[in-house]
């Protein structure tokens, strides 16, 4: 796993990329009762792993998925602080919630929030460690000659938060980080979601891989802003992107069919199907028909811990859809959650990439993207040495580093600035 990471981290920086990304969950995911076969190895923890990869990176940011539903702002606040200081300003801070009791299971508080209570504790989770943040802020540092130590006014640090979910009241102990505090991204697509990141991120994250529904989703996201007195580039919007990269766009599409057959399984397109069919499907053949069975919509769901199972509100209509679909193209189940799943965004060549990668931040359908690539820890290699440089000869893309923060990177103002342009408005 350090060989993995340190070499992901080293082939994003040599690319000069923005940040590498860690994704975290708090529980193992179920199928059925039983671990899901894919998560066996697990998720370390996330503080660790990016204080490593500090200590081998220069300019990489380093943003992390944190919780807000089962963490506590201080802990938090002073984790990421840490990190920030021990990079030289490059954190960030991916801010979610959890949705289901299923996760909060392995937490005292247990349980989990309804969806508007989820974003509310969210909200004011963030302003808390934000206070935090900023409790450091103007203080005057005074050297003691004597002892080589360093003293602060005796209320550095001094915090005082009374509100619906925290009420706490001490001293925070990490004096003010490089960057104030760490860039914020955020991942909801509902309309709590983007009111969250309109109001506070920093970046969002978005879902849409067409040009018409990325602009949507741009042009929705950017027109909220001007109510929270923020202007439209204050708020980052990256896709996330998988890739299938070859020398020309028919060896790249060959490519992209041959990684969705070894990514989805007999066995695993069994899998997704009862995400939407809430039952045991594992005695269907993989290769034959979709079930003729409707989904189960009980309340108890076979699938635990996944968010796949959020994105099919309706199972019965999801279920006609894919039926239809299926009888349409001659689709087994296989084919169906192969040709329906998650496949790659851009499929071509080097030069076919960088065009179209261009094209949509120029189209406004983007600010950027995250990339994600189907193999780890060398996925990256071929699209930092052939696709990059073609982005870098458009005048798209930095050939250096021009700051050493993350915040440089992405082009966001210091917190403080983005505090003194408000007041002097």
């Amino acid at each position: 796993m350090k060989f993995i990471a340190i070499t992901f981290a080293r082939t994003a920086e040599r690319a000069k990329f923005d940040f590498l990304f860690l994704a975290e969950g708090l529980r193992l995911r179920e199928q059925g009762g039983h671990i899901y076969d894919l998560d066996v190895v697990g998720r370390p923890d996330t503080f660790t792993v990016l204080a490593a990869l500090a200590a081998v990176t220069e300019h990489l940011g380093l943003t992390g998925t944190i919780n807000s539903t089962f963490n506590e702002p201080y802990e938090v606040a002073r984790q990421f602080a840490s990190l920030d200081h021990l990079s030289g300003g490059r954190s960030a801070w991916n801010v979610v919630t959890s949705w289901d009791a299923f996760t909060g299971e392995n937490f005292r508080r247990g349980g989990f929030l309804p969806q508007d209570e989820r974003y509310s504790r969210a909200k004011e989770f963030l302003a808390t460690a934000g206070e935090l943040f900023d409790s450091w802020h103007g203080d005057e540092i005074i050297a003691d000659q004597e002892t080589g130590t360093f003293l602060r006014d005796a209320k550095a640090g001094a915090f005082v938060h009374t509100g619906q979910h925290f009420d706490i009241h001490g001293q925070f102990n990490v004096p003010r980080s490089p960057q104030g505090r760490p860039v914020v991204f955020q991942a909801g697509d509902s309309e709590e979601g983007r009111e969250f990141a309109a109001s506070s991120a920093d970046a969002i994250f978005s879902r849409y891989a067409t040009l018409n529904d990325g602009q949507a989703f741009y042009t929705d996201v950017k027109r909220r802003l001007a109510k929270y007195g923020r202007r439209p580039d204050q708020l980052l919007i990256l896709p996330a992107a998988a890739f299938a990269l070859a020398d020309t766009d028919a060896e790249a599409e060959e490519l992209a069919r041959e990684v969705r057959r070894q990514q989805v399984s007999g066995a695993t397109a069994l899998k997704h199907l009862e995400f939407v069919w809430n039952r045991d499907l594992s005695a269907y053949d993989p290769e034959g028909p979709l079930p003729d069975i409707d989904p189960d919509v009980g309340d108890d769901h076979i699938s635990q811990g996944r968010a796949q199972v959020r994105m099919y509100r309706d199972p019965i209509a999801t279920a006609r859809e894919w039926r239809e679909l299926a009888a349409a193209n001659k689709w087994s189940i296989r084919d169906l959650v192969i040709n329906t799943g998650n496949r790659q965004n851009f499929v071509g060549s080097p030069a076919t990439l960088a065009t179209t990668i261009n094209d949509f931040v120029q189209a406004d359908a983007s600010d950027g993207f995250i990339l994600v690539p189907h193999i780890t820890p060398t996925g990256l290699d071929e699209f930092a040495d052939k696709v990059v440089p073609l982005l870098q000869e458009r005048g798209v893309f930095r050939t250096e580093y021009e700051g050493t923060t993350l915040r440089d990177h992405l082009g966001l103002a210091h917190p403080d600035e983005v505090r003194a342009e408000r007041a002097a408005s």
